[in-house]
């Protein structure tokens, strides 16, 4: 387990970044976000820049077709770098949209969106350079222009929000920049689009390999927890990386962020959210979209990572989010961050205690003690995620799974109800991820949480998804189905028991029979006074009378 003293000491975390993956996989439709850490893969990229509030996170969800990022009015929301995979025409690019170039961050970030921007523009082989045809050129677009002036690449020049034709000579004026191939579009009215990703698609480098050898992750990480506890340090701690932008100021992270890297030569991708807050304390638009945000992560994540500070105290928003991962079943590390910070002062076992007292019902989930800004037993973290993902995917034999209902409920049987005892007659996993245990039964209603819980346990006891949410369900048999396992044995017995019974009983009855004929025949022979027992009888009868 990894909460205990001797496998808390993890090694340190090592990348294997030239590691190809050997399995070819089919992209699925779940597989929608993707950003790339090894440039060295032949995905072609495309960012988006530009000023603040000309659309480019709203030009960002239209290209993905889905809502990826917060988009409002007020600058300033888009810090971190946002990716997704776009496929056009057969034609594979990765999609990143970026914060407003030239914003004032009223937290004093500015200079960490900057350099997010610039890795973004480092990193792409095509630029989409937009602008705003209704408020037409400001001086900060010329600021923009003579940025991207200085860089040798292929820029579009989208002129957004050009909603009709007549509005197309509004757009001209923006040739005045004199940097990209203008396209004009519209989000709201769905202008262009495919005219702007064919544009794209001309421009990018031509991948070698086909469509269906995009390689998408082989399990994906929710990275969660309130503000301030570190999930963008350890996001950037995975990928060796400033990915990023970290600060002490609390809702630093306000997009869910989807990382890809590399581990011993698997690709996984960790989804970094915004930290949660209190349902009271959410105020703005901005939080209620980072909050569902989070949640959807979660939705998505084959493994939940949930972090706390070790210096910090359990709260009601750690509550409320570790009740919301339970009721998606997902399997979950407690993850105890920062514990350089108390090594030495506090033993393990006690911080073990607190998470299994504060949440009782979840205390099937392991708990890791890491450092995420050294990468202090990150590995071991991943290869206990790795773990429980395989857990999640595991299957059990109907045969197994009924011998364990069966010595479950030998061992304890259900209270009784309505003056019966309830009665499960098989048991069956029909899925897995999560696994998914279905219980068929005389009475469902019948059968108390309490002992639900009570079976719950004794199966992680002895299957081999003991560290996992199980999903179970109690259904009343039909009346077709005759079906019985778990007392077939018990009937056959009893069958036999009977049989052998029935068996004896005849063998017995027999007997009697044959006594019985035998004393008709004597006591017919009696009656006419031809048997011996009659002259017997007779002569007794002489020598009575003449003693008298």
């Amino acid at each position: 387990m990894m909460e205990t003293p001797d496998s808390s000491k993890m090694c340190k975390s090592e990348h294997s970044r030239k590691s190809p993956l050997k399995t070819r996989i089919h992209i699925d439709s779940n597989f929608h976000c993707l950003s790339i850490s090894v440039r060295s893969m032949p995905i072609p990229r495309v960012a988006i820049v530009g000023r603040p509030n000309v659309g480019k996170s709203s030009l960002f969800n239209w290209i993905a077709g889905r809502r990826l990022a917060i988009v409002e009015d007020s600058p300033g929301v888009t810090r971190d770098r946002l990716t997704t995979l776009i496929e056009h025409r057969g034609q594979h690019f990765e999609l990143i949209d970026t914060g407003g170039m030239g914003i004032i961050d009223v937290d004093n970030l500015t200079a960490d969106i900057e350099a997010q921007i610039e890795i973004a523009i480092d990193d792409a082989d095509v630029l989409m350079f937009v602008v705003d045809s209704r408020a037409g050129i400001l001086p900060l677009d010329q600021e923009v222009a003579d940025r991207l002036r200085k860089i040798n690449k292929p820029i579009l020049l989208v002129a957004n929000k050009t909603d009709s034709p007549s509005l197309d000579t509004n757009a001209d004026e923006f040739h005045q920049l004199g940097r990209g191939w203008l396209i004009r579009v519209s989000v709201h009215q769905n202008r262009n689009k495919d005219e702007l990703l064919d544009l794209v698609v001309q421009r990018i480098p031509k991948l070698d390999a086909m469509p269906t050898e995009v390689e998408p992750p082989m399990m994906k990480l929710a990275i969660v927890g309130k503000r301030n506890v570190g999930k963008s340090t350890f996001v950037n701690t995975l990928v060796k990386a400033e990915r990023m932008i970290v600060s002490q100021v609390p809702g630093t992270t306000r997009d869910c962020v989807d990382v890809m890297f590399d581990l011993d030569g698997h690709k996984f991708m960790a989804m970094d959210t915004p930290g949660l807050r209190r349902n009271k304390s959410v105020k703005t638009d901005i939080d209620w979209y980072g909050m569902h945000r989070a949640q959807r992560s979660i939705r998505r994540a084959d493994v939940v990572l949930m972090f706390f500070d070790s210096k910090q105290q359990m709260s009601k928003v750690d509550k409320q989010l570790a009740h919301y991962i339970a009721d998606q079943y997902k399997p979950c590390i407690f993850v105890v961050n920062k514990w350089d910070l108390l090594a030495g002062q506090m033993p393990t076992e006690r911080w073990v205690r607190y998470v299994h007292e504060t949440f009782p019902t979840m205390s099937y989930c392991p708990i890791g003690f890491i450092t995420g800004q050294t990468g202090k037993n990150v590995k071991a973290l991943l290869n206990h995620a790795q773990m429980l993902f395989k857990q999640a995917n595991e299957r059990i034999s109907t045969h197994q799974l009924n011998k364990l209902v069966k010595v479950a409920m030998e061992r304890h049987e259900p209270p009784m109800f309505m003056m019966k005892r309830p009665k499960i007659y098989y048991a069956t996993q029909i899925t897995s991820l999560p696994p998914t245990i279905i219980l068929v039964c005389n009475q469902p209603q019948g059968f108390t949480k309490t002992y639900q819980r009570y079976l719950l346990t004794f199966l992680r006891d002895h299957l081999p998804f003991g560290e996992i949410p199980i999903k179970l369900y109690l259904q009343p048999r039909a009346r077709d189905d005759e079906r019985d396992d778990l007392n077939k044995e018990q009937r056959h017995k009893r069958d036999e028991s009977n049989a052998m019974s029935a068996a004896d009983a005849g063998e017995s009855l027999d007997g009697q029979s044959e006594d019985f004929v035998d004393e008709d025949d004597e006591f017919e022979a009696d009656e006419f006074g031809t048997g011996d027992d009659a002259d017997l009888e007779f002569e007794y009868n002489e020598d009575e009378k003449e003693e008298k």
